[in-house]
């Protein structure tokens, strides 16, 4: 933890640790960052039970949080805002928290967490473009984007406070979620062992192949197992109707649950597979036995968080080769430049990725069924070593 230069001294410090009543997080990105930054927030709850906990993220963001019983207050703003906006937001938040802490090394969430918090933490870059920005905050934490996970690298800014980490990340949902699921899946009560596969994920740089969610969907199905596909709103949605046409038997979900919803749906099911996506975070955190599908994206930093991960480490998880840890299956996609950590092999996140599109439905049926065996007598083996085949 690093002290940026003072923009109050120390006695002033100290009691604002003491005397928390209001605190923002600032975590103004993608909808896997705001479920990541969760732990954060639970762990200050439970330091600070009397305080309010507000959250500002990006529209478009907040479904994740919404249900979140820790969280006072979301804002929102979106993603490119005019001047206009931004400084109205600035406005409202001006030095209306106790603490104020950014999960993010960016500009503008340094700036937000500066306008609203009388005293400021942060994630920044340890580089001399940042001298600005460490000017603003009481408090600063060298953001590490390679070899620590993203919870890890948030809860470090709780570091000064000495609060006890909570690491899951937090799944909430409401009585009306759980109505909802039961509205478009009638059969859920008394239904037999069911399957969830999220096909869908936002950018086709992190997608699979149409063939091999048939193929996964109708090995399940041959398992005796109900098969529940889901996905949201994105570009891949001629990929989702082949999914569902060539799998006739399945229920389809896509576009029909909130992330809330979803959540509830999740802990139940006797396995969830998808790709690199926040629901596939959200799967994890819940318990259900997970197999999620890896690519460029980076393992280390982005890897499903397994559910009640004892360890006080960087990551549970390595950069190479695919591994399990607690309820969490990790199957990294073919190919010796995997993680390459790019958007795609074309390096725009429309492009596909070459070690996605050849991973095998072999190799995926095997940890699906490792997983299922898992749900079954409830022995997950953490750490195991999964070699690829």
């Amino acid at each position: 933890m690093s002290t940026g230069d003072a923009l109050c001294d120390e006695s002033d410090g100290y009691e604002m640790k003491r005397d928390i009543r209001r605190i923002l997080i600032v975590c103004t990105r993608r909808i896997g960052d705001v479920l990541l930054a969760t732990p954060v927030v639970r762990s200050l709850k439970r330091a600070y039970s009397e305080a309010a906990i507000d959250m500002l993220v990006f529209e478009g963001t907040q479904d994740v949080v919404a249900a979140n019983p820790d969280i006072h207050r979301i804002w929102t703003i979106a993603e490119r805002p005019a001047i206009g906006p931004h400084l109205e937001l600035l406005w409202s938040l001006w030095r209306r928290y106790d603490l104020a802490l950014s999960v993010l090394a960016g500009d503008r969430p340094t700036v937000q967490t500066w306008a609203a918090g009388r005293y400021c933490v942060g994630t920044l870059l340890d580089d001399s473009k940042s001298w600005w920005k460490r000017r603003l905050l009481d408090e600063w934490v060298p953001f590490d984007n390679i070899h620590t996970h993203t919870v890890v690298m948030n809860l470090r800014l709780l570091a000064s406070l000495n609060i006890e980490p909570h690491r899951t990340p937090v799944v909430s949902w409401s009585r009306e979620d759980e109505k909802a699921i039961h509205d478009v899946y009638p059969g859920m009560n008394g239904a037999p062992r069911y399957a969830v596969l999220h096909i869908s994920p936002k950018f086709a740089y992190k997608t699979w192949t149409t063939s091999g969610w048939v193929a996964l969907g109708r090995w399940l199905a041959d398992q005796g197992m109900t098969v529940i596909v889901t996905g949201g709103v994105s570009d891949q949605q001629t990929s989702c109707e082949q999914v569902i046409h060539g799998l006739s038997d399945a229920v389809n979900l896509v576009g029909q649950a909130t992330l809330p919803a979803l959540g509830y749906l999740l802990s139940r099911a006797a396995l969830y597979v998808g790709t690199d996506t926040a629901v596939s975070h959200m799967a994890a955190a819940v318990g259900v036995p997970t197999v999620v599908l890896f690519g460029p994206s980076n393992p280390v930093k982005w890897g499903p968080w397994p559910k009640d991960f004892p360890e006080t480490v960087q990551s549970p998880w390595r950069r190479q080769g695919s591994q399990r840890q607690g309820n969490v299956f990790l199957l990294q996609g073919e190919g010796d430049c995997v993680p390459c950590l790019g958007e795609g092999c074309d390096r725009h996140i429309n492009s596909l990725s070459d070690c996605l599109q050849r991973l095998s439905i072999g190799r995926v049926i095997a940890a699906a069924e490792a997983m299922l065996l898992s749900e079954h007598d409830r022995t997950w083996r953490v750490g195991a070593e999964v070699s690829q085949s």
